[in-house]
């Protein structure tokens, strides 16, 4: 029946005192990611960032994504406080690749209604995400969508600016034949391939609740699965500012075939050989469960390489070498080649 008397607000679904409560309880974390840079951050309209004044000739890069449906994964099992990681990770790993420092992220949650302790747990990832790659988290928006949104579920989008010297954006402009690709490790399929994920899962009738023999050990098949991805930030940073990087490839959606050969342009082709570097067990778990064939495999995940870097043959060793020193898991995978004609940008064997 038509209600006859005043409506409120909270009675059309949108509590607006919760949405208070939130900005209260994530102030802490946001915090804890501020760099000297931020002059206002959370709590007003905009937030105020300066350019750090060691660039003389500061170029902004910006980079904006989501999570996916990696969600899904979150909402079975009621976990919700790493998925804020990868939400950043997405954003900065992609801003990296040209050299750039992350400065600043911004986050988007929307949902139905909104549940202040879930959102909390989430956006304390979001800030851990920020803390982790160095750069500040100064703002966001959380939206209640009542009756136009699912109820119980979330979404989330964010976006990343940084800052790198204009001399030093890496543009892929110097790359040559012969020159050496170098993957670092990922830390499982990161934030991509999820519907490919939930398709094999749901088929094979998989019970996220436990753990799967030779994939995991004290941790279930769903929580190896919402493993955050991995964020390159501060060790490639320091990389770079010892050793000259040609060109990075952020391995995300499209997987080791169709990123790889985004940091060169035509003429050339990246040929990668998968036998020189560990899978981990969860992609064979996902091939061998999903009959996916291997072109497929390669194509849809990172197969655990989640950045590639070109450097010249002579400085490989070294910079493999300097990579283990700052705790990445890196490995020669290939090698940058003339393109045939006909043949595609990445040939993965």
């Amino acid at each position: 029946m038509p209600s006859s008397g005043p409506l409120s607000y909270l009675e059309a679904g949108v509590d607006i005192d919760a949405g208070d409560r939130l900005v209260e309880n994530i102030k802490p974390y946001a915090k804890r990611t501020l760099r000297p840079e931020v002059l206002a951050g959370i709590g007003g309209f905009g937030a105020l960032i300066e350019l750090p004044k060691r660039f003389r000739e500061p170029v902004l890069v910006a980079g904006t994504d989501g999570v996916g449906t990696k969600l899904k994964f979150a909402f079975a099992l009621g976990k919700h406080d790493t998925i804020g990681i990868d939400l950043v990770a997405m954003s900065v790993n992609d801003i990296l690749v040209q050299g750039a420092e992350p400065l600043f992220f911004l986050d988007y949650y929307v949902c139905e209604r909104l549940e202040v302790d879930v959102a909390t747990e989430v956006i304390k990832g979001i800030a851990r995400g920020c803390e982790i790659a160095g750069c500040a988290l100064i703002g966001g928006e959380t939206a209640e969508h009542p009756r136009a949104f699912t109820p119980g579920e979330y979404d989330l989008a964010g976006f990343a600016v940084g800052v790198v010297e204009k001399s030093k954006a890496i543009d892929g402009g110097t790359i040559a034949a012969g020159d050496v690709l170098i993957g670092l490790a990922s830390s499982g399929p990161h934030s991509n391939g999820f519907s490919l994920i939930r398709s094999i899962v749901e088929s094979s009738g998989a019970d996220m609740r436990r753990a799967v023999e030779g994939v995991t050990s004290t941790a279930t098949l769903g929580e190896a699965l919402l493993t955050p991805t991995r964020i390159y930030v501060k060790p490639v940073l320091t990389l770079l500012a010892q050793t000259e990087i040609k060109g990075m490839a952020h391995i995300t959606g499209g997987g080791l075939s169709e990123n790889t050969h985004r940091m060169f342009g035509p003429g050339l082709a990246a040929r990668i050989d998968s036998a020189r570097w560990p899978r981990p067990p969860i992609f064979d778990w996902l091939q061998r469960t999903g009959k996916v064939a291997s072109a497929e495999m390669h194509r849809v995940f990172n197969c655990g390489i989640g950045l590639v870097l070109v450097v010249d043959p002579a400085t490989a060793q070294a910079t493999i070498d300097r990579l283990t020193t700052l705790g990445e898991a890196a490995y020669v995978i290939g090698a940058v080649e003339q393109q045939k004609p006909g043949s595609p940008g990445t040939i993965v064997i």
